[in-house]
């Protein structure tokens, strides 16, 4: 790790401003930063501390759902008595994603930033090629070992998965991210490699998270977040789903379904196909797994990754008919 600057902002625009610089990057909770410092992916010249700024901390409820600031904790969203009842994917999502050491110190927004996991990206000393460290530079994960990469949304550029559990959650329900001048849905907010992998969000020169807004729902209220993986505490997904499902009154035919997909695609990655495959049918295991199999649309493994387009929609079926009542 190169030498750095540092300074502590006192107010969210003066971070902005500081973050416009050549070789600046915003302080939070550290936990994504810190690690790829070290490891010589980031070599930030400047680091701006955003970790006392005012009003970025807080999670506020009422009838049309929640906002949750951007330096909030983590630990404090999964354990929030609200959130765990209108919205328990997202707790269930933030209490999967990793240890409580981590979930005591990382911060909403940073989770949303996250960069992948990707042995290929993180080892620049080893892999010069990598297009979301040097555009133009080559994919070495392709050719490579590619258990852990995607199936969806991938490029001849990039098979990078997307790690985080959260923005899976925030996706299936339509959450949208406040950059502080706009508001974009995150599902929006994360961009597919196609040729620039390097650019993973629409954030702009200028701009910081500063919160995320979700729409309450019945789905919501009536949700969870399925997660697989090689071991059960502190990895990530081999394939996980965030799925919501509101009935109507005979407790029989899907009024509203919400689905999204993480561990199996390049972002956060809505399952809309099987949503509208259960919309107005009567909940049963066999259209259940018919349906769930249309999550893999598209799909296209690179050998060792080739199990995702068979387990991601058994753990979809699994999460729905759980909510169903029929698991």
């Amino acid at each position: 790790m190169r030498d750095f600057s540092y300074s502590r902002a006192v107010s969210a625009d003066q971070a902005r401003q500081a973050a416009i610089q050549s070789g600046a990057m915003l302080l939070a909770g550290g936990t994504t930063l810190l690690d790829l410092a070290k490891c010589g992916v980031f070599q930030p010249e400047a680091v701006i501390d955003i970790t006392h700024l005012p009003g970025l901390s807080d999670i506020e409820m009422d009838a049309a759902g929640a906002r949750i600031g951007a330096l909030t904790k983590m630990g404090e969203v999964a354990d929030h008595p609200a959130i765990r009842t209108n919205f328990p994917a997202v707790s269930e999502s933030l209490l999967l994603a990793a240890s409580a050491q981590l979930r005591n110190m990382a911060t909403i927004g940073g989770n949303l930033l996250q960069r992948t996991r990707c042995p290929y990206f993180r080892d620049p000393a080893t892999f010069l090629a990598c297009n979301k460290r040097s555009p133009g530079s080559g994919c070495s994960a392709i050719g490579g070992v590619t258990r852990n990469h995607a199936v969806l949304g991938t490029s001849d550029a990039c098979i990078a998965s997307y790690p985080g559990d959260l923005a899976v959650a925030l996706v299936a329900f339509d959450a949208t991210v406040d950059l502080g001048g706009r508001e974009v849905a995150v599902d929006d907010f994360f961009l597919l490699p196609r040729d620039r992998p390097d650019r993973e969000t629409v954030i702009e020169p200028g701009e910081m998270i500063a919160g995320i807004v979700i729409p309450a729902s019945p789905a919501a209220k009536n949700s969870t977040y399925l997660k697989v993986r090689d071991r059960q505490s502190y990895e990530f997904a081999a394939a996980s789903a965030a799925v919501g499902l509101e009935l109507e009154e005979d407790g029989r035919t899907v009024r509203d379904i919400r689905v999204a997909l993480g561990g199996v695609a390049t972002k956060p990655w809505r399952a809309r196909a099987v949503e509208q495959a259960l919309v107005g049918k009567a909940i049963d295991a066999a259209s259940v797994e018919k349906a769930s199999r249309l999550a893999m649309e598209g799909a296209v493994s690179h050998g060792a990754n080739r199990y995702k387009i068979e387990l991601a929609p058994r753990v979809v079926a699994r999460a729905i008919l759980q909510m169903g009542g029929l698991a």
